[in-house]
């Protein structure tokens, strides 16, 4: 590969071995949009600067000056909030979007007749939108990132090997459902192919790609060649089936982030000759001081905006990180911090009142509902428990005024989906609810916490996944069916589909109670209600849920990761809970571990990221093996 005129490089031999998604016309669409990495850097060290101030003035979010212009934008916050921006038209195949499934299209150390199953599922599963996740759920060992991108490409131009994995897998289907519905979910697969709109999400602007880099061994924005390879590759195809093209955008925290999606988007439209506003974008609200510029974000993204998805673990690692100052901030156990819970609350209800607020011309947004995370596996009574838990659940959002929800396995599709059925109606955008407000009881309520548990067995809980997280990550699966130790066995207790943000949050409930010195509210253990939570007992944890896992079958610890991945995910997790800086990601530390299973080498590199950040804030997110 000739790379002195060029402005990206290409690791290895990839553009040769992925020449079907690496394509000249998606490699000089990259190379066109390589000028905004420098805008999307700087926008990420405003980010951790917001963030040190924060700490250094003990200052709260706040909501912006209604004066002030939005930045890389013409439009004054006060405009943005009064809906007096030119919004998007909700496309035909995004109006009814009861039940959106999520989870990658491709599977580690996978053949692509293997690992593109994952796309036939999704297609086959009955969801009114799929997304093929890019960020949370797909692994990044190896190149997953790029394996996610063909199996899409293959799927949506209906190749032959796809669509002969199609049929065996609506088989496997319905031989399913006959067992648990007694009758089946797919009955023409080749039309079911076509109901399901496609939906790809791409990394958020905090990472950095792992296979391709700026020719001057700077890390290159992984939000830039996720979006960039799916719409270079597959937009001809989805517009001849009359398909839109669809993104969902992760972790923006401000309006001028969204400014920045927005340009990279009018860019590619006009680099591949489509007219402004074709691509559509949802907004995953994950982050807190998102939730303080919600029209603002809206107004940024414009023509290209169709709605806000609300998450649930990563909004919570959101709030607990921009507190982490805040020695009155702590969260209760994990399991207590529901949707219906304090600042998630009322996190929920700003989301459906901005959604609900006219644009210029009259239109609303969007409302996607949380993510179920249950799965039908398990006893008899564990299933039953765990899908009326998610009906429940699925019925309150709808009641709320969402117009559907996520789910993370393509067998609770059917379960939930008659919810909405029932309901009938297409959406709920445009339904009546108090126009936002922008008060200091307002601001406050976005931080309020409850009295709630916080126990010996919720920090059990939080460890237990966090390494068992670490672990899964560490081997390629980013999304992990997973449960506390102590649970293993009992099929009483259902697995749970966990992503990145499951750790996420689990480590920073974890440093808040150390570091903030908690108090746990029950007596257990030998701990007493209203002992704190120290470092001495937070060690004596680390070790005991360590051996669990050690001593666990293979059908909960895989035995090949208990001398690779294992010891680096649990040296990982005692590293961020132990370090009196708080790193604002997770993510980072399993990032710079990928395919290094050599713990002494881990420990070298976790210092080296440690030591940078403390000493000036300094993420390291480029690949170290590059």
């Amino acid at each position: 590969m000739t790379t002195a005129a060029r402005v990206l490089e290409i690791r290895s031999t990839l553009e040769t071995t992925f020449a079907d998604v690496l394509t000249p016309a998606a490699i000089t669409a990259l190379e066109h949009l390589a000028h905004f990495d420098r805008d999307r850097k700087q926008l990420m060290d405003a980010r951790l600067e917001r963030r040190r101030e924060r700490t250094a003035t003990k200052q709260r979010i706040a909501f912006l000056d209604p004066s002030t212009t939005i930045g890389r934008t013409g439009i004054t916050v006060a405009d943005a909030r009064e809906g007096k921006f030119n919004g998007s038209e909700t496309p035909q195949d995004l109006r009814r979007q009861w039940i959106q499934g999520t989870g990658p299209a491709a599977r580690p150390h996978a053949p692509v007749e293997v690992s593109i199953r994952n796309v036939a599922y999704a297609l086959l599963s009955g969801a009114d939108g799929w997304m093929f996740d890019g960020e949370d759920a797909l692994g990044q060992v190896s190149t997953m990132s790029l394996e996610n991108q063909r199996n899409l490409t293959l799927a949506i131009h209906d190749d032959p090997m796809f669509l002969t994995v199609a049929e065996q897998v609506a088989a496997e289907m319905n031989q399913w459902a006959e067992n648990f519905f007694s009758r089946p979910i797919v009955s023409d697969w080749r039309q079911q192919l076509r109901f399901t709109t496609k939906i790809f999400r791409a990394r958020g602007l905090h990472l950095d790609d792992r296979q391709i880099r700026h020719a001057s061994g700077e890390g290159f924005s992984a939000s830039i060649v996720d979006a960039t390879l799916y719409l270079v590759n597959n937009h001809r195809r989805l517009r001849d089936l009359g398909a839109s093209l669809v993104l969902y955008l992760p972790k923006i925290q401000t309006a001028e982030e969204a400014a920045l999606w927005n340009d990279i988007l009018d860019a590619i439209e006009e680099h591949l000759g489509l007219r402004p506003g074709t691509v559509k974008a949802y907004v995953l609200v994950e982050q807190i001081e998102a939730c303080f510029q919600l029209m603002e974000i809206r107004a940024a993204l414009g023509l290209h905006f169709v709605g806000f998805n609300t998450g649930r673990w990563d909004y919570i690692n959101s709030v607990s990180d921009a507190l982490a100052w805040d020695p009155e901030f702590i969260n209760p156990n994990i399991d207590a911090i529901t949707m219906t819970y304090g600042y998630m609350r009322h996190y929920e209800d700003r989301v459906r009142r901005a959604v609900n607020t006219p644009d210029r011309d009259g239109r609303f947004a969007l409302w996607q509902g949380g993510m179920e995370p249950n799965i039908p596996v398990g006893s008899e009574a564990g299933v039953a428990a765990g899908m009326k838990r998610a009906l429940a659940g699925a019925e309150r959002e709808q009641r709320e005024g969402a117009s559907g929800k996520w789910v993370a396995h393509w067998k609770m599709v059917h379960i939930v989906r008659p919810v909405w059925e029932k309901a009938r109606d297409a959406n709920q955008a445009g339904r009546a609810f108090p126009a936002l407000t922008y008060t200091e009881e307002d601001a406050a309520g976005l931080t309020q916490l409850e009295p709630a548990p916080r126990t010996v067995r919720g920090a059990r809980d939080l460890i237990s996944v966090a390494i068992q997280y670490g672990n899964a990550f560490g081997q390629g699966l980013q999304a992990a069916a997973l449960k506390p130790a102590d649970f293993f066995g009992n099929d009483d207790v259902l697995y749970l589909m966990e992503d990145m943000a499951t750790g996420e949050i689990r480590l920073s409930i974890l440093w808040e109670w150390l570091h903030k010195q908690a108090t746990l509210t029950e007596d257990g253990e030998g701990v007493h209600a209203g002992e704190m939570f120290s470092s001495e007992l937070c060690a004596r944890l680390l070790d005991q849920e360590y051996a669990k896992l050690l001593k666990a079958a293979n059908r909960d610890v895989h035995e090949v990761s208990k001398t690779t991945t294992l010891p680096i995910a649990r040296e990982i997790v005692g590293t961020y809970v132990m370090g009196h800086a708080k790193l604002p990601w997770y993510i980072d530390l399993l990032n710079i571990n990928l395919e290094n299973h050599d713990l002494s080498e881990a420990k070298r590199r976790i210092r080296r990221l440690a030591h940078a950040f403390a000493t000036d804030g300094t993420r390291i997110t480029a690949n170290l093996d590059f």
